[in-house]
């Protein structure tokens, strides 16, 4: 935006947008610690991203921190997973990972003008996850500053992400057929009416001396009927 752009700018109600101006000063603004001379230390960020798009941002961040020039002070982005194990509809198993925060990467970075417009120019980036700054006029919505993690922060989102015993996951829900395939009632059928995700299992009704009883199941323990 030139100066003249600055300058003309309006609000809907043909008022100076004033806003505009502050928001070019704040995101033109180099850190304190840079302004006070203090050296520039790396730090992580949280930047929350668009829905199913981490890889794909992670990705695309990578190579524009070198086309930027800005790679030696955006040195790593990572998005924290934990092994789960995904069962197909035959009963078989395969390995996958699932998203600790989806929606979210993880920037180790030196804030300034330059790396802080190279991640939110980044598309399918939405904002870092920070403090909103409110403007001087209260008219409109500040912009945000990046808050930086806590190392307490990041040793517990990673030591999670390390820890964490594997998911299954299943692609099951309300009204599917199931085969029982191990424990006490292996080779009963029943039809699913819970499930229940965060701890691998489902509730089924099963027909045991003919009459359907609910029956508590490990995903590790069924598999999907067509």
């Amino acid at each position: 935006m030139s100066e003249a752009d600055l300058v003309t700018a309006t609000s809907p109600d043909g008022a100076p947008e004033d806003a505009v101006v502050e928001d070019v000063l704040a995101l033109e603004a180099p850190p304190e610690s840079e302004r006070q001379g203090k050296p520039m230390v790396a730090r992580w960020y949280a930047v929350q991203v668009a829905s199913s798009c981490e890889k794909k941002v992670k990705a695309t961040l990578e190579q524009r921190a070198i086309t930027l020039g800005v790679d030696s002070r955006i040195l790593e982005i990572e998005i924290p997973q934990t092994p789960a194990v995904k069962l197909k509809k035959d009963g078989s198993r395969q390995a996958a990972e699932e998203k600790v925060f989806p929606g979210y990467v993880l920037v180790r970075m030196m804030l300034d003008e330059d790396t802080m417009m190279a991640v939110r120019s980044t598309p399918n980036v939405i904002n870092f996850v920070g403090q909103e700054e409110r403007r001087s006029t209260g008219r409109a919505r500040g912009h945000i500053k990046p808050r930086p993690l806590s190392r307490q922060e990041v040793d517990r989102i990673f030591k999670r992400a390390a820890e964490k015993k594997p998911v299954v996951k299943v692609d099951l829900a309300e009204g599917d057929q199931i085969l029982v395939t191990a424990g006490p009632f292996k080779d009963f059928q029943g039809e699913v009416i819970e499930v229940s995700g965060e701890r691998s299992k489902l509730k089924a009704l099963l027909s045991i001396f003919g009459r359907e009883t609910p029956v508590e199941l490990e995903f590790s323990q069924i598999s999907k009927q067509s």
